[in-house]
């Protein structure tokens, strides 16, 4: 099972319930985490909700509404986010039959903002969109099985129709813009920290205060109910382990009539149930049941762990510990509570003294460590931008790639006069373009092929080698990360690495092919680039990309030629793999990464391919590596790359074929599909 990473986290509304649990779990359990919370502070969030995270070093607080686009983004691209729990909503059904337009407002157009952001920082590993069960609406009451990830979605009342809403949202730029999404729909969540206006927390505090337990209609209404550190248990491995794409019920098949919950909660407190209990107006619509299938979560390794009666004594005994955590709430504790708006502002959710810095937008309190950055861009609207990429290989095919990609992104970026093997003009490129990353692209591989190198060794050596290492050199002694572009063509299968064994070349092993000069440079100067520590080599192989009329293009080459061998090879697909490049420059990734998409393919299975979607009437024939050395001057590489770092550090790749498909031959299809 593939695992994630995340190094940056941005979690929105984790002053409130279950995201404070979440936000304190990460905080104290992944010290190498840096966690970002956001949330505006609503009437049902509170910053002593985050009391243990406040005095850790990887954890900042920041008051603010996902509403605000200048914000959000600002965000993401300040504290380099890579990754986003989205838990910010109105959650309250009764407040959303009150004030209706709230709820689209923070439910759906909020988290479009987050969405946009996400799209043009581009920069985000997971978005991970918290939803709810009520999205499927009504179970039936005599269902055994509960709703599963694929059911339909049938919304009852405002405010799920809000979150289905957000969901369909989130699901189009996943399919539209390429965006790691992943989905959760929960059960009803209890425990410590829950604003009063939910069930659970109403009928303790009720409780204790000796008042009556109101319940909507005749209490039949069937809910499943999630001790809230089992939850925040969940949300770890879905971050962890959860599939891009997919959606995961977060739910436990153990249901409660909400008279039942009631009636255990007065057995708790030694009330009378018959005399304790009040029957109260039911709510316009109130769903019967909540049935989740919960099977796909306990496939990635989640189980719920805490019995009913075990949670219920726990939150029993927190709100007896803290009884005035929220203050005022006896509006909340009505029977038909509508939208509340606290009194006290900040000063009910921080109890301790406050300073605002209105220069830096600073906010510190007890702890240095809880601060609010909100950023004021009409006093600064020209902000440095966070990148400037200078790219050498200007008119080589991948070189002109990233221009255009950096375009794509907004990075600044500018391609370098100098040539590599001239100390002076790269340090002149360097001290007037000023870049944080270089991105080398240059280099000799031969016109029209690798024969060339052979008659013209020198030339290959000065390019390949002595430019490289002048280039390695001089970014380092001005401290920049230099990506390097290199090849994997370095190596050869061999007794140990058969073709077809699936078993291929790692980052660490030693280069075996000598066939070819061009690829004796290119080891003897990967070897070399060891020593500098300011170097990203980036192991390309039989480049392909969706522009088949290119002749560097791989798949253009050998539709262009008479016959071809027919050798499983990794290969690389620009398409996907080049914006991958410029994420690694900016997560200042260094060492060696064998930069190919996981798996091989054939060169008679990518010509295959090509009579599938463009030409069915093409045509080719093999020749054998005998053949073929007679028609070549130097020998070719054949190998597959062992891909998993690549893989663990971007669990989305895709595998070579699926990658062909998507970025190369279904957007050149010309037949019918």
């Amino acid at each position: 099972m593939a695992t994630y990473t995340p190094k940056n986290i941005l979690i929105t509304g984790a002053a409130g319930f279950i995201a404070s649990h979440v936000a304190n779990r990460l905080v104290r359990s992944y010290p190498d985490y840096k966690i970002v919370v956001l949330d505006k502070l609503d009437y049902c969030s509170n910053l002593k909700n985050l009391t243990p995270s406040r005095s850790s070093p990887n954890f900042k607080f920041v008051k603010g509404d996902i509403g605000s686009a200048d914000l959000v983004n600002y965000l993401l691209i300040t504290e380099n986010i890579d990754t986003i729990m989205h838990f910010a909503a109105q959650t309250h059904v009764d407040n959303s039959f009150g004030n209706s337009f709230e709820f689209t407002k923070n439910n759906i157009y909020g988290t479009h903002v987050l969405l946009e952001a996400c799209k043009v920082t581009g920069q985000i590993r997971r978005f991970i969109h918290v939803s709810t069960d009520e999205v499927y609406g009504e179970t039936d009451e005599d269902a055994v099985v509960g709703n599963h990830e694929a059911s339909q979605l049938l919304p009852t009342n405002p405010y799920s129709a809000t979150k289905a809403g957000a969901e369909m949202l989130v699901m189009a730029y996943g399919r539209s813009y390429g965006l790691p999404v992943i989905t959760t729909r929960g059960n009803n969540v209890y425990g410590p920290n829950q604003f009063p206006e939910k069930l659970i927390p109403k009928f303790i505090l009720l409780a204790m205060r000796g008042k009556t337990l109101p319940i909507h209609g005749d209490g039949s209404n069937v809910r499943s109910y999630l001790y809230c550190e089992d939850v925040a248990e969940a949300f770890e491995v879905v971050l962890h382990r959860g599939e891009v794409g997919h959606v995961y019920n977060i739910g436990t098949k153990k249901e409660r009539r909400v008279i039942d919950v009631a009636k255990d909660i007065c057995q708790l407190f030694n009330m009378d149930p018959k005399t304790c209990i009040e029957f109260v107006e039911n709510r316009p619509f109130n769903d019967q049941r909540y049935f989740l299938d919960d099977q796909k979560l306990k496939n990635i390794g989640w189980s719920e762990r805490t019995a009913w009666t075990e949670g219920l004594k726990k939150t029993i005994e927190w709100y007896t510990n803290n009884p005035d955590w929220w203050g005022d709430v006896s509006g909340a504790l009505l029977p038909h509570p509508r939208m509340l708006m606290m009194p006290g502002g900040v000063e009910r959710h921080f109890d301790g003294p406050e300073k605002c810095d209105s220069e830096t937008s600073q906010f510190t309190a007890k702890s240095n460590q809880t601060q609010m950055v909100v950023p004021i861009p009409k006093k600064n609207p020209a902000q440095k931008p966070p990148y400037k990429f200078l790219i050498y290989g200007r008119t080589g095919w991948i070189g002109g790639l990233l221009g255009k990609l950096c375009e794509k992104q907004g990075i600044p970026y500018e391609y370098g006069k100098g040539r590599l093997e001239d100390r002076s003009l790269l340090l002149a490129d360097i001290q007037s373009i000023k870049p944080t990353h270089v991105l080398n692209a240059a280099g000799v591989t031969g016109r029209p092929n690798v024969d060339w190198c052979e008659s013209h060794k020198t030339e290959t050596i000065r390019a390949n080698v002595a430019g490289t290492l002048t280039l390695a050199d001089v970014c380092r002694e001005n401290g920049i990360l230099v990506v390097n572009f290199a090849t994997g063509c370095i190596f050869e299968y061999d007794a140990a690495h058969p073709e077809g064994s699936g078993i291929g070349y790692k980052e660490e092993d030693k280069p075996n092919f000598t066939g070819s000069f061009y690829s004796k440079t290119k080891a003897m100067v990967e070897e070399l680039l060891k020593e500098y520590d300011n170097v990203c080599t980036l192991r390309v192989r039989m480049p392909i990309s969706s522009d088949l009329s290119n002749p560097r293009n791989f798949i253009t080459k050998i539709t262009r030629y008479n016959k071809v061998v027919n050798i499983p090879n990794s290969m690389t697909i620009l398409d996907e793999l080049l914006p991958i490049s410029i994420e690694m420059a900016k997560r200042n990734l260094k060492g060696i990464w064998n930069f190919t998409n996981p798996g091989v393919v054939s060169h008679n299975e990518i010509l295959e391919m090509y009579k599938k979607y463009i030409d069915p009437e093409f045509k080719y024939a093999n020749f054998t590596l005998e053949e073929q050395a007679k028609v070549i001057v130097a020998p070719r590489s054949n190998n597959e790359m062992d891909a998993s770092k690549l893989k663990k550090e971007f669990p989305e790749l895709l595998s070579i074929k699926e990658s062909l498909i998507k970025y190369v031959f279904e957007p050149n299809r010309k037949t019918s599909a």
